[in-house]
């Protein structure tokens, strides 16, 4: 069939692509782009700013304090590409860190049965959100905000009033605070650990069949499930893992601040949330890459350090976490458009 004189002239004036959607897919295609680069703008603005910030035992420092921010921003990631959202993700970490400590103080338990047991109770915390979002059907912001008062809870129940230092507890319990030489720069073993938590769950969402099914339980559920997809199994098998992963960071805590403390990690939940959104995974679910959330994570360290070298009063460190959520939110809305 041939064209008419009007459609040639269409077809023959339509230039290529505007620049416009050709970043638009590309930002679609590779999330992560936008939060490497403003990492590498951040870091470059503050070594202008304060040339200590370049300092191997300054950058050791920040990659130390989002240690725990980026394993539960692990959990919080694979909850969030399903379209779920976790606000009890903190709580599950600090009431498992709260087991382990207080197990293996007050009952004398050996410092691995009381890692065994935290983890184990971060699970359960899991699966029951889980339970409650796919059997009960609630919604997961209701859900979490809801089991989150409840953890809290259980914690302030179960550490009587009284923190569990480390001279207390077994030296398994407090491994994940050992700092090694890594060159110039100085590591901890929770830093290890939540680098591994990334590779492995990154391995599992790109070459797993468990992967493609959260990707595609989170971009359309309908779909999804209409393709033979067990969606609920798939978003409480999620939960679950997520509850592990909080434990894990759990152990990462108590290394880190060398007690089990009913206050350390109060503003996980939103930390977490924070380190993912900018990390360019949709809220909406089915897009982003966990490694974003490293970056992410990262982001919000260098922000807060690099403002603290440049002599700015605390809140305005809160303020430039503000602001970068909303742009990354902002930058996922207008990418989903470009791609409806």
């Amino acid at each position: 069939m041939s064209l008419s004189a009007a459609e040639v002239e269409f077809q023959s004036n339509k230039g290529p692509e505007p620049l416009k959607e050709r970043l638009q897919a590309k930002l679609h295609q590779y999330p992560s782009i936008s939060p490497v680069m403003v990492l590498l703008i951040s870091g470059a603005v503050f070594w202008i700013l304060n040339p200590n910030f370049k300092d191997p035992f300054n950058l050791s420092l920040v990659v130390q304090q989002v240690a725990v921010v980026g394993a539960v921003a692990v959990g919080q990631t694979i909850i969030i590409l399903t379209a779920g959202i976790d606000l009890s993700c903190g709580a599950i970490a600090v009431f498992a860190s709260m087991v382990m400590g207080r197990t293996a103080f007050a009952n004398h338990l050996p410092g691995w049965q009381s890692l065994i047991i935290g983890l184990l109770v971060g699970t359960a915390a899991g699966a029951f959100n889980g339970f409650l979002v796919t059997k009960i059907k609630l919604p997961p912001f209701i859900v979490t905000l809801g089991t989150f008062n409840i953890f809290n809870a259980l914690t302030l129940l179960y550490a009587t009033g009284r923190d569990i230092q480390a001279s207390e507890m077994n030296s398994t319990l407090v491994w994940m605070g050992t700092t090694f030489k890594a060159g110039r720069f100085q590591i901890t073993l929770g830093v290890i650990l939540m680098l591994l938590m990334y590779l492995v769950l990154s391995y599992a969402l790109r070459f797993t069949a468990w992967g493609r099914h959260v990707y595609a339980t989170g971009d359309d559920v309908e779909a999804a499930r209409l393709a033979g997809i067990e969606t609920k199994r798939v978003i409480f098998s999620v939960y679950m893992v997520a509850g592990l992963i909080f434990a894990l960071a759990a152990w990462i805590l108590i290394g880190r601040t060398g007690a089990a403390s009913a206050i350390n990690g109060i503003d996980l939940n939103l930390d977490s949330i924070t380190a993912v959104v900018i990390g360019g995974t949709s809220l909406f679910g089915g897009r982003g890459r966990i490694i974003g959330s490293f970056y992410g994570a990262v982001i919000v360290g260098v922000f807060r350090d690099g403002l603290t070298l440049a002599g700015l009063p605390p809140y305005y460190q809160s303020l430039a976490v503000g602001i970068l959520v909303i742009t990354a939110v902002t930058i996922d809305q207008w990418i989903r458009k470009a791609n409806k």
